[in-house]
């Protein structure tokens, strides 16, 4: 539990980067890119790791980038929702746990979570684990109608908000998240001209 939210309070938030099924080199796995801000005010750092595309390792590098990194005063750990690269579901209580870090989840359009059971069910095997770990994000709560959302785990639903507001810049989606997307797209789209 955080005590007292300051305005450089340190955030990691962690997006990846597209993928092409057409693609001939990496097509099963993607970029993941963490970018650590002080509040929504200076980058101190990024983290990447690959992840496979609709792999089951999101969780394991999301921790193992946090926990091998030099930063250490992470407070928050901010995910652009809990699927990446495609179906790879985050467990968002083992990622807290094993970081010791409280976890917000930002969405922008509210989940569908029946039609999510429905295309797990249709394609992967071990679709009962994957839709569990969609349930243990918690509950969605709105924060503007209509236009974002959030789930919290180890952190209460007024200082997420809190956070949520502290790192906004020019966007509703928090700058940490926002560059992280950038970069991952960036990096990606570079990836494709290569080939």
């Amino acid at each position: 539990m955080i005590r007292k939210i300051k305005p450089q309070i340190r955030v990691i938030g962690f997006d990846d980067g597209t993928f092409s099924f057409k693609s001939k080199i990496k097509r099963d796995k993607t970029i993941l890119v963490g970018v650590i801000m002080k509040g929504s005010q200076g980058v101190v750092g990024v983290v990447t790791r690959w992840i496979e595309v609709d792999g089951r390792d999101a969780t394991e590098k999301m921790i193992e980038a946090i926990n091998s990194s030099r930063f250490k005063d992470l407070r928050i750990i901010m995910l652009k929702g809990i699927t990446y690269a495609g179906f790879n579901v985050v467990d968002v209580e083992e990622l807290s746990r094993e970081t010791r870090l409280p976890v917000i989840i930002v969405i922008r359009k509210r989940p569908d979570l029946q039609a999510m059971e429905k295309a797990l069910k249709k394609h992967f095997s071990d679709a009962e684990e994957r839709i569990s770990l969609l349930h243990k994000a918690g509950k969605i709560k709105e924060l503007i109608p209509g236009k974002l959302y959030y789930q919290a785990i180890g952190v209460s639903y007024d200082q997420a908000e809190e956070i949520i507001r502290l790192t906004q810049k020019s966007s509703l989606i928090p700058e940490p998240l926002r560059l992280a997307h950038m970069i991952a797209s960036a990096v990606m789209s570079g990836e494709s001209k290569k080939e």
